[in-house]
């Protein structure tokens, strides 16, 4: 009998790989614990042979889970056809990471349980989700736009999104005081969160809390393995997000 298999894939860092691929397999290490008997891998896209090692490894076919923010060309055209290419074409790639129902409401308790463990009363909390976005690609700020809608919606008196790669830009976000938290919607570490976030918040003078990214949260490794079960069980399933827009 087979075990179900599942393959989490990233972007990754082209100069360098090394570390994307070390901090990947260790999350696909703890997705593992929350589902015995499985075979869970992982591989950047940019990592040298990496997808193609692992699907190797794994079996012709299975789950991919992209850890991604946004439907988009690289989840709908460019993983598709890489998979194709490293004989994964029997694998089945499930809604990415920021489209995930579960992970749109961790966002919101996240900022919650901040809010809460610094004394912030939430009506009188601003929060500012700091996204990647895009300027070929309205995904990725529908999908960060709504997450903040619900935030707004969950009590607080003030939440927007901003971006790195459009406008609104963090840079020139104004009016986030001592109260105010910044979310970075992001799947992992990297350059963006430990370098261009930061100096973004500093340019627009915010003068409130940066928080982890979504992505570190403990929870994490349990959203994304209810999300594999689920769709084990339920192959018709389709996305369930707050939005998942097509780009």
């Amino acid at each position: 009998m087979m075990h179900p298999a599942a393959l989490i894939v990233t972007h990754g860092q082209p100069s360098d790989p090394a570390p994307a691929e070390a901090e990947l397999a260790l999350l696909a290490a703890r997705v593992a614990g929350h589902l015995p008997g499985w075979q869970v891998g992982s591989a950047t896209l940019a990592g040298p042979g990496a997808l193609a090692a692992a699907v190797a490894q794994l079996g012709p076919a299975g789950l991919v889970y992209p850890l991604f923010m946004a439907c988009g060309w690289f989840t709908r055209t460019h993983l598709p056809a890489r998979l194709a290419g490293a004989g994964g074409a029997g694998w089945h790639i499930l809604p990415p990471f920021g489209c995930d129902a579960g992970v749109q409401a961790l966002a919101v308790t996240i900022v919650q349980e901040s809010a809460a463990a610094r004394g912030l009363a939430p009506a009188d909390t601003s929060v500012l989700l700091a996204a990647h976005g895009s300027f070929r690609s309205p995904a990725p700020a529908q999908i960060a736009d709504a997450v903040a809608a619900r935030i707004a919606a969950a009590g607080f008196g003030r939440a927007e999104a901003a971006f790195i790669d459009q406008s609104p830009q963090i840079a020139g976000a104004v009016g986030f005081g001592a109260a105010s938290l910044c979310l970075p919607f992001f799947a992992a570490g990297g350059a963006h969160v430990s370098d261009d976030i930061p100096q973004a918040l500093a340019a627009c003078g915010f003068g409130g809390h940066l928080l982890p990214p979504v992505g570190r949260d403990s929870r994490v490794p349990g959203l994304i393995a209810r999300a594999l079960q689920d769709r084990q069980e339920n192959p018709a399933l389709a996305c369930a997000g707050t939005v998942c827009a097509a780009g």
